[in-house]
């Protein structure tokens, strides 16, 4: 990948991309315990090394973009935690420094230049009750809107190479995102969590939310993530004959289940399935995947060796 080129660059010129997978799994499995309301936002402060060893070996398995560790990070997820707005304002920032510095560290050994995605996560995700599941917030769109803004023009000053919207499960939530990405300067995605091959979790079909980015110009991947892989393939054909002049990303969870009470996960996929089902993603119409929760290295380099990205 050359290093002068842009996302917008890629995706224009049809390249394949392979995205990380789980950042959260992959600090689990470093020793980090993110049982708490932050998740992996909480190892931002206190353990740095282990965010930049994670970006690292996603690097390693062959991620040609890397997703920041800002995903549950918000003023407000701070503050519940006796964080003040200045310092989980640094925070958030913070989380793509890091992925520099593991890009930095790559480029030591590597002529590859990946790029890094500067993750805003659902509303839901700081709320920390499973809602980015439902998109059943009960608040109203003027608190939506509030809740995202800060943050999210914060990362697009924050030298990312573009903004990732992920796991939106919502058409309110989508609208919402909307209008606020006109504002920005970055490129960015858009990904949804969707409950069925049709539909985002709150029932909006996947069409209709497709459409609502189509002649978006600064949203140039549209997509899913945080999904069941088994609903992938459909999904991404919706959404390509919907948006033919959009590319499709595509990162579905490893299709075990999560129990938002007792924050445990049920099931198993393993990397060669991870492999074979990139495949059948790409083929669908799809040019950038990866893998989402309990998505770890060993999934990624299955999917780069397995799909030949």
């Amino acid at each position: 990948m050359p290093d002068n080129s842009t996302f917008e660059d890629l995706v224009q010129s049809g390249k394949t991309l392979l995205l990380d997978g789980g950042l959260s799994n992959e600090l689990e499995v470093l020793g980090m315990d993110l049982n708490n309301s932050l998740w992996s936002a909480s190892v931002l402060k206190d353990h740095p090394d282990k965010i930049i060893e994670a970006h690292l070996n996603y690097l390693d398995a062959g991620a040609d973009i890397i997703i920041s560790s800002s995903y549950q990070a918000s003023e407000m997820g701070f503050k519940d935690v006796g964080v003040e707005s200045e310092e989980a304002r640094a925070l958030i920032a913070k989380s793509v420094t890091l992925a520099k510095r593991a890009r930095e560290r790559f480029a030591q050994y590597s002529a590859k230049h990946p790029l890094i995605a500067a993750s805003i996560g659902p509303y839901g995700a700081a709320m920390a009750d499973g809602s980015e599941y439902t998109g059943d917030y009960g608040i109203s769109d003027d608190e939506l809107r509030a809740f995202h803004e800060d943050r999210l023009m914060l990362l697009d000053e924050s030298g990312a190479d573009l903004l990732a919207c992920e796991t939106i499960p919502s058409l309110q939530e989508a609208e919402v995102l909307h209008g606020l990405l006109l504002k920005v300067k970055s490129k960015a995605w858009i990904s949804f969590s969707c409950r069925d091959g049709a539909h985002a979790n709150d029932g909006t079909p996947i069409e209709e939310l497709g459409k609502l980015f189509e002649n978006h110009p600064n949203v140039i991947a549209v997509g899913i993530n945080c999904t069941a892989p088994q609903h992938a393939e459909e999904l991404i054909r919706r959404l390509k004959k919907t948006l033919p002049n959009k590319a499709i990303v595509a990162y579905p969870n490893s299709g075990e289940n999560y129990d938002a009470e007792t924050k445990s996960w049920q099931g198993t996929y393993t990397p060669i399935s991870c492999g074979l089902a990139a495949r059948s993603w790409l083929d669908a119409g799809a040019t950038i995947v990866g893998g989402c929760c309990r998505m770890g290295p060993a999934h990624i380099e299955a999917m780069k060796d397995t799909a030949q990205i």
